[in-house]
């Protein structure tokens, strides 16, 4: 018998993947903002107030794709830029009051996500999903290093 895609643990996680990301976009969008967008309001939600590169540091993405994330940002009023007190070089990112206002209709809606999703899975098995996936992830981090 040959390769079948459904037995394939990296096609059944790119699917679920895309599927969510579809579902993602809808929901982000009906609260106005992007997925891409979400990485960076939970960072600052979490502590506000953090320069482009603390946000780099925390996010893992590419310093280009943060710069375009936060101008479109501060474009859509999520967020502000203010100098850095002691590093001409550097800016402070700073969450609006639009932006502040999203985190508890966002992690809602992300949470009812999470909840469809994995609708029937009982409490141990989510947790035990959680922890094969983040394994997954640093292993598959690990093959960018080869």
């Amino acid at each position: 018998m040959g390769f079948e895609r459904s037995d394939s643990l990296l096609y059944l996680a790119s699917r679920l993947t895309k599927t969510l990301a579809r579902a993602l976009h809808k929901r982000a969008a009906a609260l106005g903002f992007s997925p891409g967008q979400f990485p960076v309001l939970l960072a600052l939600w979490h502590q506000d107030g953090l320069t482009q590169r603390q946000l780099l540091d925390r996010l893992e993405v590419e310093q280009a794709t943060l710069a375009n994330t936060l101008a479109r940002m501060e474009r859509d009023g999520l967020i502000a830029r203010k100098p850095h007190p002691k590093d001409r070089r550097a800016q402070i990112i700073e969450l609006t009051e639009r932006g502040r206002d999203l985190e508890r209709v966002a992690t809602e809606a992300a949470a009812q996500a999470d909840a469809e999703v994995f609708a029937g899975f009982r409490l141990f098995e989510q947790e035990l999903l959680k922890e094969y996936l983040r394994k997954a992830a640093s292993n598959a981090k690990n093959l960018d290093q080869l």
